[in-house]
């Protein structure tokens, strides 16, 4: 059985810090490509951050390059996205994916809700 399972989503004031976790089961997940996706209220699913299988090179939205950090533990099976200076606008409910392009899986999960007002 695959498993995607995000932790660590809250309300926080602008400018405040949050770490989201990832937790993987029923697959390789060394194996997989990971990111961190978002969708706020009437928009659509935008990446965030993204970091290679088995990991090194990463990449970022241009709207939280310098803020967020992606990460991940292989021998944990868990990916990390490290959320600092977060603005109004990084609400949203946040959803891990694993990816491997060929031949081709893609799993989701069920998301965590990061609110950041005052």
């Amino acid at each position: 059985q695959v498993q995607l399972v995000e932790s660590g989503g809250a309300l926080v004031q602008p400018g405040g810090s949050l770490r989201l976790s990832c937790a993987a089961s029923g697959f390789t997940f060394s194996n997989y490509a990971m990111s961190w996706y978002r969708q706020a209220p009437g928009k659509e699913r935008e990446l965030v951050a993204a970091v290679t299988s088995p990991g090194g090179s990463t990449n970022y939205a241009d709207s939280v390059k310098g803020r967020f950090t992606i990460s991940r533990d292989n021998a944990e099976n868990t990916v990390y996205l490290q959320m600092n200076s977060l603005k109004p606008e990084d609400t949203a409910v946040y959803y891990c994916n694993a990816i491997r392009e060929y031949p081709r899986k893609n799993y989701w999960g069920q998301g965590t809700q990061v609110t950041v007002s005052s």
